[in-house]
């Protein structure tokens, strides 16, 4: 079963307007089973819609569009898929009604170009969109699947989610799948399918395995193919179970676990509290750890301790510290630490100090250079890194990388 996804608008391709719509929409075919095997972007433009429109029909069985479906002059998909299915445009009153039904509780006067939005094609079916005005439609043609949907994000995912999933899984008869994802921190890409090459290597025909990398993390995904899906699942557990005997220290969580998330647990496990002094990370790590629901009850607060100044009078740093070691140092992170554990009477403390960049690198300490240390009740320890020399992925990984060194520990004390 193969299908491709096809976005429509010149604002997509001017780089105005940021496509997350084909990424949701490939996630979403691939849990039904579904092979997305071509995505397109093309711009509001009659004769390349009617182009890729017939291309797309020869070689997939379900295409999905989003966008071109507005109001406006130039939203002209409607029009172009009368076009190519032969058909012409009709009021759809069910639609109608609802529109204006919108418009008066909003208690706005109804445009012309509103009253368009209930005219679709003749033949098509219609994907009731209850977050907008423009609905979406499904078309068959040669047993095949045409799916035109707005392009606003929210609306789309509720009218896919909604309409065209039980549609699809009517027609269509689709293959068992089954996903397992495995999260790992620490340890980059290139290195971790080093460690794991025996394990790669040994998989079924059936399973195959993805890296998915981001800052700071690389996700492992296991996907079995077939009909059989309780063989299937337990063939995958008997992977992941390798995989933790094998990387288990980079291992931080499963599925769509974080490593705030999992932090906020240990801590709540263990009754332990924490807090963060933060040079060089200027906060972000304190808002990973607040992002979660909860982390109240085991998180005190922050030291932004952004200048040296701060360091030496809220921290209490020693100057002769600072001068003689510099703010970017071990010396200088692990008093941090513990200071932040002593002033914030925590069981834990996690402390930044490096060179974010794009200036302040010397030879001795280059930007990217990054300090962290972790205070626990018995002992400090710090690690040096070279997070790259771009500023956001050296910030995000600094603050990625003090949570898993915690993890670590917490773990360890188990």
């Amino acid at each position: 079963m193969k299908a491709e996804i096809i976005s429509i608008g010149d604002e997509l391709l001017l780089g105005q307007v940021i496509d997350t719509n084909s990424a949701w929409i490939g996630q979403e075919l691939n849990k039904l089973g579904v092979h997305v095997h071509f995505k397109s972007t093309i711009g509001d433009s009659r004769e390349i819609l009617l182009k890729t429109l017939h291309e797309s029909n020869e070689r997939s069985d379900i295409i999905v569009m989003t966008g071109g479906l507005g109001p406006t002059k130039d939203d002209l998909t409607k029009h172009i898929l009368c076009e190519f299915f032969e058909t012409k445009l009709i009021q759809n009153e069910a639609v109608l009604k609802w529109v204006q039904s919108i418009f008066s509780k909003r208690n706005l006067p109804m445009l012309s170009s509103n009253n368009e939005q209930a005219m679709v094609p003749e033949n098509c079916e219609v994907l009731w969109n209850r977050n907008g005005t423009a609905p979406g439609m499904y078309f068959l043609k040669n047993n095949k699947a045409f799916i035109s949907m707005p392009g606003v994000p929210f609306e789309m995912k509720c009218i896919f989610e909604e309409e065209v999933i039980p549609k699809l899984q009517k027609q269509f008869l689709f293959p068992s799948i089954i996903h397992k994802t495995i999260l790992t921190a620490s340890i980059g890409e290139s290195f971790l399918a080093k460690k794991i090459a025996s394990i790669e290597d040994a998989l079924p025909s059936n399973i195959k395995l993805a890296y998915l990398p981001s800052v700071g993390a690389v996700r492992l995904r296991l996907s079995a193919y077939g009909n059989d899906t309780n063989n299937y699942s337990e063939e995958l557990n008997q992977i992941i179970t390798s995989l933790y005997h094998c990387i288990g220290e980079y291992i931080y969580g499963e599925e769509d676990d974080t490593l705030p998330q999992v932090i906020g647990k240990l801590l709540n496990l263990n009754k332990k509290s924490l807090a963060t002094a933060e040079s060089c990370t200027g906060g972000y790590l304190a808002h990973l750890i607040t992002s979660i629901p909860g982390s109240s009850a085991y998180y005190k607060g922050s030291i932004l301790a952004y200048d040296n100044a701060i360091k030496e009078n809220i921290l209490h740093v020693n100057k002769d510290l600072l001068i003689n070691h510099g703010a970017v140092s071990e010396a200088c992170v692990k008093a941090m630490a513990m200071h932040c554990k002593d002033i914030m009477q925590t069981d834990y403390a996690i402390a930044t100090s490096g060179v974010a960049g794009p200036s302040g690198g010397s030879i001795e300490k280059p930007v990217g250079t990054v300090w962290i240390a972790i205070a626990t009740p018995t002992h400090c320890i710090a690690k040096v890194f070279n997070m790259g020399d771009h500023r956001g992925r050296t910030i995000e990984r600094t603050a990625l990388m003090g949570l898993d060194m915690l993890r670590k520990e917490l773990i360890s004390t188990k």
